[in-house]
């Protein structure tokens, strides 16, 4: 009767019990009030410790990164992850990040919670593939190791051949491995950060312009690239002229990309956008919207 108080089973049982049958339910009883005290304790334990938070909060991560289409992977969060991170949130581009060091991302969420993040090793194939490497645009590589990042271009460009990649190189020696492991683009920052510093010296107002089309204060201008496969049927094989004439909109053309991957600065207006060519706009968030638009629409 004690034991059956003190667990607040009842005062008595459904029918007479016999002394054998009297132990086994006391026995039983016991088993079950410390499973059951255990549980709880584990359960309050997990709530508390904010555990249950960290998995529904982890469960909309995934959930909002398996929507993603069309965005940038970047490998690796240290100083060139978060300024291609600023960059890219001020040209308003979807991004997810893969960094193994919580504390790179943490610094980032003290601002943005709402980043999309994946704390991971970018080295393993399975991460890139839950990061959407199949569906993205583009993949940075920004890892402070070479070894790493050839790794990450390797398997990214054998999951998606199509993908833009652009990865980062500390040793000039690394750049050639980087292009044959299947990169588009390889940045030395140590060599940009002294060019650009010798070029503040000798142009600082051309310099400090391009700063400001990048900055999120130069947000509302913004420069495209027009692949000639975007094209309306009627501008293909058409002179520079007749396709910026078409819907003007207010872009202006400052280039244009060659099939042999040549620029032209300033082209002359009769120059026939062929296969292959794309056409460089310069203008407004707004202008380049609506170009963007007239050309999805047709």
């Amino acid at each position: 009767m004690t034991i059956i108080t003190i667990t607040t089973i009842g005062y008595t049982e459904v029918r007479p019990l016999s002394p054998l049958g009297k132990v086994f339910n006391i026995f039983l009883i016991l088993t079950s009030f410390s499973i059951f005290t255990y549980a709880l304790a584990k359960l309050t334990q997990y709530i508390g410790s904010g555990e249950m938070a960290l998995y529904f909060k982890t469960r909309r991560l995934m959930q909002s990164i398996d929507k993603l289409h069309d965005h940038v992977i970047i490998c690796g969060f240290g100083r060139n992850g978060h300024e291609a991170a600023q960059t890219l949130k001020a040209h308003r581009v979807k991004f997810l990040v893969i960094e193994k060091h919580f504390p790179n991302i943490h610094e980032w969420l003290e601002n943005d919670p709402d980043l999309l993040y994946m704390h991971a090793d970018a080295t393993d194939d399975d991460i890139l593939l839950k990061a959407g490497i199949k569906i993205a645009r583009a993949l940075i590589v920004s890892l402070p190791e070479d070894a790493d990042n050839v790794f990450i271009v390797l398997s990214a460009r054998s999951l998606n051949p199509d993908i833009q990649i652009i990865s980062r190189a500390s040793h000039y020696a690394s750049l050639t491995k980087l292009k044959k492991a299947g990169a588009d683009n390889v940045i030395m920052p140590d060599k940009i950060g002294g060019s650009h510093m010798a070029t503040l010296v000798s142009k600082p107002d051309v310099i400090e312009f391009i700063e400001y089309l990048s900055s999120e204060e130069g947000e509302t201008i913004s420069m495209e690239s027009v692949d000639y496969s975007k094209l309306p049927p009627e501008l293909k094989d058409q002179p520079l002229k007749v396709v910026m004439d078409w819907k003007k909109t207010g872009v202006n053309c400052i280039g244009v990309k060659t099939s042999e991957k040549k620029f032209i600065i300033n082209p002359p207006e009769n120059i026939v956008i062929t296969k292959g060519m794309k056409v460089i706009v310069l203008g407004t968030r707004e202008q380049i919207e609506s170009m963007k638009h007239n050309v999805e629409k047709t």
